[in-house]
């Protein structure tokens, strides 16, 4: 006897097989919990083409396994989203599942058959294929076999239990290529307009907009541009009034009300001329009478999107509930498999025998029974809407049922659709017969369908004004509660000249998909094609994005804030990381408003290259520096503000992070890169009441307006007990002492040896987060200052990851370097750094 290992896709599925397959035996069915509590183990005896065989039923939950990007891709800000087109993927399967797929390891190593029962369309396949990878891996021994089944019931199950064949790469195939080019266009979009749109505007959508999403869904992205198109389309809609002229007759018989063959007119004056002509002649004179046969054809065999619409239509059910409410009867045996493209039957298909099981239904029966009946002629064999997915037949009713007592008024409803449905489409087409009369009142046309009458008397004859009306709004209100977030996304990327909101490029990709599933083309062909395309749109528009910030400024108030966490905000590459050689530096703004660039790779990698302090906007260009490496190094368009950054430097400059530049490594010397504690006061005008709540926030004194400290620490106020502090002695060696004016620690005394200053002391603060220091000679008179301390960075020996701190002159600082030597460009006259040369006050005795 062989072992068999079968897997459905479901519980309920395998639990139905299961059942159908061991109906009858005379030790019935052995049940046991596997790994998993919710995936039962069904074990039986049965035979399949004269072998007897061990049957062991169990199942998955839908896919076994997920694709995503390698761990180092995951994270949002681990790369270039362009490079999701082409990093490495992976299947694995998810921590929720591994209880499952250790059942099927250990079902699988004592087995010598492994038999398929997922659902099969092209997502079953795939399924199927992912069964198999486990299993495979557990025995490579296995023979393999693909069972196929469109409705749960007897004859179904047991034909395809004695007609095993082969699974269908191909199917698997277009399914693996569909989710690849999903993910790889998602993620990179999702990314990229999340990233640029964030934490650039008030979007009120989420409770917490830190968590915001600003996703793109390949399929989901065309089905909202059905929705924007046809608002748009009522919102450019101008009303306009028209007039006609209704007519209408009654008699004991009813009413009758005619069409005026004009329809209507813009015009009022000819409207009312038209109208008192009818007024003053109002006899209507029957003109012509004539019946015409009218055929009603039946409908295609039921596919998924008839049946959804028709749910629709009728019973106003969503996609959703239709699909779910159609899936039960399905498990249950009462319908066929509910996904499926296919709208014909194939000529193997017993339709007699599907009609006769509804000869008993109390409500359309004994229609049933006259369609078998040969006299009435009612019989037609049924068209077909020329769609075959190859994998299930139409929906069809499977098993007789007048209606189970647990059914919902949703499963009354679907099944009587299903069963109706099919009736219809097996019937001959309906035939009636039309009316229509046409009368003549002072030379106006008038028509209606109705009696006939030869010549009256209007009952009612009026002129009726109306308006033109936009188109209707498009019912699926889930898509409309999101309309004003997705509008401005539609706009942005139309703008750009893209129609990714169309569905042109997605039908091209499912065409694409059914070619591979019908072997006409490779996965790898369909993939590589599709994502060229996407990427370079991708490319596009990224360098087109001020459309979508256009876009967006429409529908949403700006924002100004960088958040809490600097990993948030939109930025943009600069360079390869030289620390990590894994992630990318990308310019950005932290959260006290202060340029830099950093690993994407945080927090795992801590480089970062921190710019000068006056910068008040920094792109990144698409120049290339020649020198520096690891490259490409991008080139940054820096804007300065005028007022920190010394005489002789430009406001704007194109420079280079990669240690190349002395321009910009002398104002990191002279002017520091800004506090990374305190952030610069952007708030325009503050109101006299809250400025000096203000100001302190900012790092900002009321009294010197200087940064750097409160009001209540302020120099200027408190220069006495400033003074004591700097004149103070050391008490065991009675050495002069000196604390820093930043965090209060003992300086330590040092010696300069540069040129200007050779042999001079100074004082400095031996913290790394301070960069304090006096000269020994001016701290008996309280002159103090800050440095612009620069020391390396892994991935740039110019440049500093915790560079200096100092403000220049507005913090009332002296300028020099770490080893105490002014920096050059400082005052040449007298050589003292704390100031420049146009206020040197020995200026006035020089000349």
């Amino acid at each position: 006897m062989i072992n068999v290992l079968n897997v459905a896709e479901k519980p309920s599925v395998a639990k139905s097989v299961a059942t159908i397959l061991s109906r009858n035996q005379q030790h019935g069915m052995r049940v046991r919990d596997g790994r998993s509590r919710y995936n039962k183990i069904f074990e039986f005896n049965y035979v399949i083409n004269g072998q007897p065989c061990h049957m062991l039923m169990t199942s998955v939950t839908g896919h076994l396994m997920e694709l995503d990007f390698e761990d180092r891709f995951r994270k949002w800000h681990s790369c270039d989203p362009a490079d999701l087109y082409h990093a490495p993927v992976r299947k694995y399967v998810p921590e929720d599942k591994i209880d499952i797929k250790r059942t099927l390891e250990e079902e699988a190593r004592r087995c010598q058959w492994l038999i398929l029962w997922l659902d099969c369309d092209r997502e079953g396949e795939n399924i199927a294929f992912e069964v198999m990878d486990v299993c495979g891996a557990a025995n490579h021994n296995l023979t393999i076999w693909r069972a196929r089944f469109s409705a749960l019931i007897d004859r179904e199950i047991h034909e395809a239990a004695q007609n095993l064949i082969s699974p269908n790469q191909c199917f698997s195939d277009a399914v693996d290529a569909r989710q690849e080019i999903d993910l790889r266009i998602g993620a990179s979009f999702t990314r990229f307009q999340t990233m640029l749109l964030r934490d650039k505007f008030v979007i009120d959508s989420a409770q917490d907009d830190r968590n915001l999403v600003l996703s793109y869904g390949p399929c989901q992205f065309p089905t909202l541009g059905f929705i924007v198109e046809r608002y748009w389309e009522i919102q450019s809609h101008e009303p306009e009034e028209f007039w006609t002229i209704n007519c209408s007759h009654k008699s004991d018989e009813g009413i009758a009300n005619f069409s005026w063959m004009r329809g209507h007119l813009f015009d009022y004056t000819s409207a009312v001329i038209l109208y008192e002509m009818c007024v003053q002649e109002p006899t209507a004179t029957v003109m012509k009478v004539h019946q015409q046969e009218k055929r009603k054809y039946p409908p295609h065999p039921l596919s998924t999107i008839e049946l959804e619409k028709r749910a629709s239509r009728y019973f106003r059910m969503s996609s959703e509930l239709t699909m779910k409410v159609a899936e039960d009867l399905y498990q249950a045996g009462f319908i066929s498999y509910p996904r499926t493209e296919t709208d014909g039957f194939s000529s193997r298909t017993d339709l007699h025998t599907i009609v006769r099981e509804q000869q008993e239904h109390p409500v359309w029966g004994s229609y049933a029974q006259r369609l078998l009946d040969p006299g009435t002629e009612l019989w037609r064999n049924p068209g077909s809407g020329g769609h075959d997915d190859k994998a299930h037949p139409p929906i069809h009713p499977t098993k007789f049922s007048a209606g189970e007592s647990a059914w919902s008024l949703d499963h009354h409803r679907v099944y009587e659709l299903v069963v109706r449905h099919f009736l219809a489409c097996v019937s001959q087409p309906a035939i009636g017969a039309e009316t229509i009369v046409e009368i003549d009142i002072a030379g106006e046309q008038f028509s209606a369908s109705g009696r006939v009458i030869l010549v009256f008397l209007p009952t009612t004859l009026a002129l009726d004004s109306g308006v033109t009306r936009p188109p209707p709004l498009l019912s699926e209100a889930d898509l409309l509660s999101c309309m004003d977030k997705g509008e401005a996304l539609v706009m942005g990327y139309d703008d750009m000249g893209y129609e990714l909101w169309k569905p042109n490029l997605r039908s091209m990709m499912e065409f694409d998909m059914k070619q591979v599933s019908m072997g006409c083309k490779r996965k790898a062909e369909v993939l590589d094609t599709c994502l060229q395309q996407m990427k370079a749109c991708f490319l596009d528009a990224r360098v087109n994005k001020v459309k979508l910030l256009e876009a967006m400024a429409i529908f949403f108030g700006r924002s100004d804030r960088y958040g809490g966490n600097d990993h948030h905000v939109a930025a943009e590459i600069v360079r390869p990381c030289g620390l990590c050689q894994e992630s990318n530096m990308v310019l950005r703004r932290s959260r006290d408003g202060n340029f830099m660039v950093g690993c994407l790779g945080f927090p795992q990698c801590r480089n970062a290259i921190w710019l000068p302090g006056p910068v008040l906007e920094a792109t990144v260009s698409t120049n290339i520096c020649n020198c520096c490496t690891p490259g490409p190094v991008y080139l940054i368009q820096f804007k300065f503000r005028q007022l920190e950054i010394p005489p002789g430097f430009n406001v704007n400059h194109l420079g280079c992070i990669g240690g190349c530049d002395e321009t910009l490594r002398q104002l990191i010397e002279i002017c520091g890169t800004g506090s990374r504690v305190q952030a610069r006061g952007h708030a325009p005008n503050p109101t006299p009441g809250n400025l000096q709540q203000n100001n302190i926030r900012r790092g900002t004194c009321i009294h010197c307006q200087q940064l750097g400290h409160a009001s209540s620490n302020c120099p200027s106020q408190f220069s006495a007990s400033r003074h004591a502090q700097f004149n103070g002695m050391r008490p065991q060696t009675g050495e002069s002492s000196v604390s820093c004016g930043t965090c209060g620690a003992q300086c330590v005394l040092r010696t300069a040896n540069t040129a200007n200053n050779r042999g001079r002391k100074f004082y400095s603060c031996p913290s790394q987060g301070c960069n304090f220091f006096v000269w020994e000679d001016n701290s008996n008179n309280g002159t103090y200052g800050t440095n612009a301390n620069v020391s390396n960075s892994a991935s740039n020996p110019s440049w500093s990851r915790r560079g200096g701190r100092g403000r220049g002159t507005q913090g009332g600082g002296t300028f020099v370097s770490a080893t105490g030597d002014p920096v050059s460009g400082r005052c040449y006259m007298c050589g003292d750094p704390s100031h420049f040369a146009n206020t040197c006050p020995n200026r006035g005795s020089r000349w």
